[in-house]
């Protein structure tokens, strides 16, 4: 078993300001994998003052010190790249192709996106009579989830480094274990002491110590909508910046032109790839009434291709949910959705076939769900979406935007005058038309409570400058 029992700090390794231990449950067994050490206030002290020593000089590093720097971590990332692939599977259950190919590789992609802008970006523009300067705006709280841990270290750590801030990282104490492979990959990258800092522990330890501290200039947070909350108010009281990328009950609209069958099936696969885990999953979906019955059948047979099983196993499309937590959470949603009468379609509260341990769920899949019911309000996060009935497209508009989240919306059809029409009406952050989805530089965020701010790309760059006008000087 693997002890971490160490945090990042100032450029070395250091011992934990209080020797506290928690076990890493690997999902697919219910087996303790690892333990890590669990820090405290007094931790989150020494690293803000590490970064604030480190930002008065690396915040006037030359862009092409910092380029250089980019290109370092991603070539210690690509030496670790199994590792780290290897960590994720194990430490959240991620089928060892999605590890690989989407987990691992967009960890690496927000990297190279971030080196190919930073030698262009523009730090400074002339407008009207003064001079507009982006500048770092200084020591930077990252709080990561578990769900796509990789990915969310890497677009908050690569854009705040690049622009010249200085980082400290909470990883999911859940989720801690790629985290920890990725601070020897800052450590090998030979970035400046206190550039890079990490600390594991939960959130009432380390994330609120991180979002109060006086010392920290901004916070960036993912995670549920509720911790969210918490961040902002810990923040309120130092007026730090507080970006948040929250929860999702994203809708699916399939309008009367479209494809059922390929609109249906792509809907499907979407939720339950990453086990239903991701905030923009589109778990509400939109169907016209008359076309019920054969969405519920196309789904029910894409439900049936899964094969769920250990994050390891060759064959596994779905690995399971990250903890005994989630996995008791999902049960009692779909407990629910049975309850209130929804009609169970296809999976339900039964284990799938011979799997005694770990935390697997059976794709789930409801309909007639109507919006009122918990399973059509609450994020779920689990491998479980709701086919819904609408009798107009402007009936649909109103049920996906009957919700308190924003993040993303989903339509798929053939007439682009009414696809962009729906588009124009759904209010939420990242628009999803017949199955196309951004890429490494598209700008990822929601309106309403799924949070502020927006990530990836130059749009990520933003969430870590601050603008400062100049006037009286001009660009030489």
């Amino acid at each position: 078993m693997k002890i971490y029992d160490k945090f990042y700090i100032d450029g070395q390794w250091v011992e934990p300001a209080e020797k506290k231990l928690m076990d890493v449950i690997n999902p697919s067994t219910e087996e303790v994998c690892a333990q890590i050490a669990i820090g405290n206030a007094q931790d989150v002290d020494k690293a803000a003052i590490a970064a604030s020593k480190a930002f008065a000089s690396y915040a006037f590093s030359s862009l092409d010190e910092r380029i250089e720097i980019m290109h370092s971590i991603i070539s210690a990332f690509k030496d670790r790249y199994n590792d780290i692939a290897d960590a994720i599977s194990e430490e959240m259950g991620a089928p060892t192709q999605l590890a690989q190919k989407g987990q691992t590789g967009s960890g690496l992609g927000h990297f190279k996106a971030a080196a190919a802008l930073l030698k262009n970006f523009p730090f400074k523009q002339q407008q009207g009579a003064s001079l507009i300067v982006k500048e770092p705006i200084g020591v930077c709280g990252l709080i990561t989830p578990w769900n796509w841990p990789l990915n969310q270290i890497a677009c908050k750590v690569a854009p705040a480094i690049a622009v010249g801030c200085t980082v400290i990282l909470k990883p999911s104490e859940v989720a801690p274990l790629s985290a920890y492979i990725f601070s020897e990959v800052m450590h090998e990258a030979g970035l400046p002491k206190g550039v890079f800092n990490m600390i594991n522990g939960d959130g009432l330890g380390v994330g609120t110590a991180l979002s109060e501290h006086p010392l920290v200039d901004m916070v960036s947070f993912t995670g549920s909508t509720r911790a969210g909350a918490l961040v902002a108010k810990n923040a309120a009281p130092t007026i730090k910046r507080v970006t948040q990328e929250l929860g999702g009950k994203s809708a699916n609209i399939i309008l009367p032109d479209a494809d059922l069958e390929r609109a249906v099936k792509q809907g499907a696969r979407s939720v339950f790839s990453n086990t239903g885990q991701s905030c923009n999953a589109p778990t509400r979906m939109l169907v016209p009434a008359e076309k019920m019955q054969q969405a519920e059948e196309i789904a029910a047979a894409v439900a049936e291709t899964v094969v769920v099983g250990g994050a390891t196993e060759e064959d596994t499309t779905m690995g399971p949910v990250v903890s005994e937590i989630q996995y008791n959470k999902i049960r009692i949603l779909i407990e629910k959705g049975i309850n209130e009468g929804a009609k169970l379609v296809c999976g339900g509260l039964e284990r799938p076939a011979n799997l005694d341990k770990g935390y697997f769920i059976k794709p789930t899949v409801f309909s007639e769900v109507s919006n009122d019911m918990t399973i059509a309000k609450e994020e779920i996060f689990g491998p479980v979406f709701a086919i819904m009935p609408y009798d107009s497209v402007d009936q649909a508009i109103e049920i996906a935007n009957d919700t308190p989240y924003g993040l993303a919306g989903y339509i798929q059809g053939k007439d682009e005058e009414k696809l962009a029409y729906v588009a124009s009406k759904i209010r939420a952050g990242n628009i999803n038309i017949n199955g196309k989805s951004g890429d490494i530089n598209t700008p990822f965020g929601g309106y309403k409570q799924s949070g502020n701010g927006r990530e990836w790309g130059a749009h990520g760059f933003e969430d870590y400058l601050e603008i400062k006008a100049i006037s009286g000087l001009q660009i030489g």
